[in-house]
């Protein structure tokens, strides 16, 4: 590659500006590792230049001392006496190249305690006035969380990331909690999500609702947000690519949920540091989440026309791929070996058609295994070459940064600023004019009303859609005629809107772990409401605005059928959306992203004014309508219900019977409601459904059920579930609790933290017999692969003999299996079984019951679902 440094004509005159530091290491000399999940870590030393040019030569400005510091104190620092390090970064730079915008923090205080040390904060640097002013004015307001990440919206406005959670906040206020930051989902740092303000820092918005971070907004030429999600719900652990619009409204997956794997790395690559470039591609770092080398690769992604690597949008399906190509060098590694490309830090595309990229990097670099080094001795460093690096004993030298200008059509590299040692460049942009985005600011489709009671609308077109394919038997025109598909044989009839609740630092509420229940992986949950689904598998439904929201498809006895939703959904004030249909998770067919999506399965009415074939003719359809919007249009658009309820509308009362209603309702419970008793009436945006195990489910199991004939003092049959399964019988004698199950609200002799009911009905546990009055362990005789008993030996291989002489049975103990599992009611049957009719319990729990341990199942088995009620720790 030629490294010609002429004068460039074309760029020139173009102001750069980057940011400059020295390489973050620790007293041992050692790299500092920085982590993707981290965004707020601090790292003093960096400093914001401007260079008139893009020239070795031109003479740098920094613009970032005098934040802090006087003109007089910035002359007094020597290498001696430095000014205290400030830090600095996520440089971007305004459509006219006139302003700089990005995030910095003061320096430390010295003794002050972590919540007393300043925040990231927004910055602005005007050009042409030479004017350095942060965008919140009001000191108290700009401390209120930490603001990363900001780039310019079209209209002058803001949008950045922060942990203010302003939305979520009040919204915690409405809900009867105390105001607080939620953790992210691996509880380990506020979550910092998408905010808007305007120019000068006030009106601050929140528009996006995940429980962990939402990173790096740029805006698209479309005028959407692009930005990287991390995806940590349940079993989801990755940096996706996500778009939304600015009031909150579109969001939706665009890239790389399946297109982690790289040949760069071992480990997972994330995707950050985002920059649309003038020829369509997105520009993006690929970087595992915890690095020491600070670096990444730089990647070209075809978004356009790909979703995922190898996964081209529905439209597009002859392409193969890959989506991704190197940006700049394709001999850069990212796994922690020595890379043969060096070592990137920053790239920035520049915007006059050249297909040219600022960016940091240094080259690879090791020492000379060859040299005899003894003490005092300076290490010679050389450039790699391929024997050296194929050189066990090679070790790397220390990373070397300068700015560069790669040209890929002429391939060559011009440098702009020198390497030096000991410092990074991490982050560059080229101040020059491009083309405004469009402005997009509301829903494709929005209404006003819905605005103003604080909801937004969704369309399912239907459940049975999974990427394009039928998931029913028949087809879908099969599973819609009520008088070919009973309403009994529908495996989809209901829809259950879950909501996540954020969960409080330490210093907010220091509840004890064990409120999580057996996993942590579902964290706490709480339930909006039910809504039917109808026969076409369609549902239109309006639900809270603003808030985290994930659904599941549930059958006849309020059960979640299939995999739990595993990412977090949101509705703006006013949205409508509508999607196809639902997606298996191990699928990597487009789903999620409007145009990427196969057309759906469900084609709608064929007709305006006429029924759907075989139903109720007083439900018309217009031409393309689901059943749900035809339901919607004539009886009103459901509002989610804290009970779950079905009336047959569709079946044509002149051909066959209806099929008779079905409710589960609260009301029958004759235990305390895991919701308050007005929305068990009537549901409100603010009603949730709170279930504890203490509190909800165990009552149920202490429940007094006896059975007595029609005197009132017969008694027939005790179904009262301890009266069996406590190792206590009438008597008073010890027995062995039915099923080897103990449902007692004693607390656990295997967890104190647990009442012993949630230890038996979620661990597994040891067999238990009676011997000689007393429960113990039930032993059994080892046996070897031939039938033959193992009996005990000593070190040496010898037998061990009892006092007769007799060697002595190697036994084990017999499990019991847990009769519950957090992964839903489908994977419990060992305690639901009983129940079904014909089973040795049926009719022993009502519906009702059932209904409300289904559903405590499937949102995780929590032992509590709010941080408040749980114990401290």
């Amino acid at each position: 590659m030629s490294t010609e440094q002429e004068p460039d004509p074309v760029v020139v005159d173009v102001p750069i500006a980057y940011i400059k530091r020295p390489a973050p290491i620790d007293q041992d000399l050692v790299l500092l590792s920085q982590d993707l999940r981290a965004p707020n870590d601090f790292f003093p030393g960096a400093q914001l230049f401007v260079k008139p040019r893009a020239s070795v030569s031109a003479v740098a400005q920094n613009i970032s001392d005098r934040a802090f510091y006087s003109e007089e104190q910035i002359l007094a620092a020597t290498e001696d006496l430095p000014l205290a390090g400030y830090d600095v970064k996520d440089l971007t730079v305004s459509y006219d190249g006139q302003r700089l915008l990005f995030a910095m923090r003061a320096p430390e205080i010295e003794d002050a305690n972590d919540d007393e040390q300043p925040s990231w904060n927004i910055w602005e640097y005007d050009l042409e006035a030479d004017n350095l002013n942060r965008i919140i004015g009001s000191d108290l307001d700009a401390e209120v969380g930490q603001d990363t990440s900001p780039t310019y919206l079209p209209d002058g406005r803001i949008v950045f990331s922060s942990t203010r959670q302003q939305a979520n906040q009040a919204l915690l206020l409405d809900e009867g909690k105390p105001q607080y930051q939620g953790l992210d989902e691996s509880r380990r740092q506020i979550a910092s999500v998408l905010h808007v303000m305007g120019a000068d820092g006030r009106d601050i918005q929140q528009i996006s609702f995940n429980q962990s971070h939402d990173l790096d907004p740029m805006v698209l030429s479309s005028g959407k947000i692009l930005f990287s999600r991390w995806d940590n719900m349940g079993n989801n652990n990755s940096i996706n690519i996500y778009q939304i619009n600015a009031d909150g409204s579109g969001l939706e997956i665009v890239y790389g949920r399946h297109s982690h794997n790289s040949e760069f790395s071992n480990n997972a690559m994330q995707f950050t540091e985002l920059a649309e470039q003038p020829n369509g591609l997105l520009m993006a770092a690929l970087r595992s989440f915890d690095s020491n080398s600070w670096g990444g690769q730089y990647v070209n992604i075809d978004i356009a026309n790909y979703i995922d690597n190898t996964m081209p949008i529905a439209s597009q399906i002859g392409l193969s791929g890959p989506a991704q190509q190197p940006a700049l060098f394709d001999s850069v590694l990212i796994d922690g070996s020595i890379s043969p490309g060096g070592v990137f830090l920053a790239a920035y595309p520049l915007w006059d058609g050249s297909q040219r990229v600022l960016f940091s990097w240094s080259q690879c670099r090791i020492y000379d295994f060859e040299q005899v080094v003894t003490e005092g001795d300076v290490r010679t460093i050389l450039p790699c070459d391929e024997a050296s690096l194929a050189n066990p004993l090679t070790e790397p030298a220390p990373l070397l940064f300068g700015l560069w200008m790669y040209d890929p059509i002429e391939n060559t590299q011009l440098v702009i600023n020198a390497p030096e040692e000991g410092q990074f460049y991490t982050d560059v942009v080229a101040m020059q004019p491009r083309a405004y985005p469009a402005d997009t600011q509301q829903a494709d489709e929005f209404e006003q009303d819905l605005a103003n009671k604080g909801l937004g609308r969704v369309h399912i077109k239907s459940v049975y859609d999974f990427s394009g394919i039928d998931a029913t038997e028949q087809g879908i025109a099969v599973m819609a005629n009520p008088t070919q598909t009973p309403v009994d044989e529908r495996p989809a009839r209901f829809l259950r809107i879950v909501k996540a609740v954020s969960i409080p630092s330490e210093e907010v509420r220091d509840f004890d772990s064990s409120a999580y229940g057996r996993s942590r992986n579902q964290l706490m949950r709480e339930i909006i409401g039910y809504v039917p689904i109808q026969p076409d598998g369609s549902v239109l439904f309006d639900a809270p605005a603003n808030v985290p929201l994930a659904f599941s498809v549930l059958d006849v006895n309020g059960r979640r059928v299939g995999a739990r939703h595993q990412n977090w959904l949101q509705l703006a004030a006013g949205e409508v959306r509508t999607c196809n249909g639902c997606h298996n998770q191990n699928n990597e067919a487009p789903h999620g992203r409007a145009d990427a999506e196969a057309d759906s399965i469900n084609l709608g009415a064929t007709a305006t004014g006429s029924p759907f074939p075989s139903a109720n003719p007083a439900l018309f359809a217009d031409l393309g309508d689901t059943m749900a919007q035809t339901s919607g249009r004539i009886n009103g658009v459901n509002y989610p219900t804290a009970d779950i309820l079905f009336t047959d509308i569709w079946t044509n009362p002149s051909i066959q019977n209806p099929a008779p209603d079905l409710g589960y309702r609260y009301a029958n419970l004759q235990t305390p409601l895991p919701t308050t008793a007005s929305c068990a009436l009537n549901w409100s945006s603010l009603c949730r459904i709170q279930i504890h195990f203490p509190e909800h489910i165990q009552p149920i199991f202490e429940l007094d059920r006896k059975v007595f004939a029609a005197n009132g003092e017969t008694l027939l049959q005790d179904r009262s579930c301890l009266s069996c399964h406590i190792p206590e019988g009438a008597d008073g004698l010890t027995q062995i609790p039915a099923a080897q199950l103990d449902l007692r609200a004693t607390a656990s002799t295997d967890d104190p933290d647990f009442l012993t009911s949630y230890q038996e009905l979620m661990f597994g546990d040891n067999e238990q017999e009676l011997l000689e009055g007393a429960l113990v362990d039930r032993l059994i005789i080892v046996t070897d692969e031939n039938g033959d008993i193992v009996f005990e030996v000593d070190e040496d291989g010898e037998l061990i003999l009892d006092a007769e002489d007799n060697p002595i049975a190697v036994t084990r103990t017999v499990g019991v299996a847990n009769s519950m599992a957090t992964n839903g009611a489908a994977s419990s049957n060992r305690f639901f079984t009983p129940f079904n009719p014909g089973g040795s319990h049926a009719g022993w729990l009502t519906p009702s019951e059932l209904k409300l341990i289904s559903e405590w199942l499937d949102i995780g088995g929590q032992y509590y679902n709010n941080p408040f009620v749980a114990p401290l720790n």
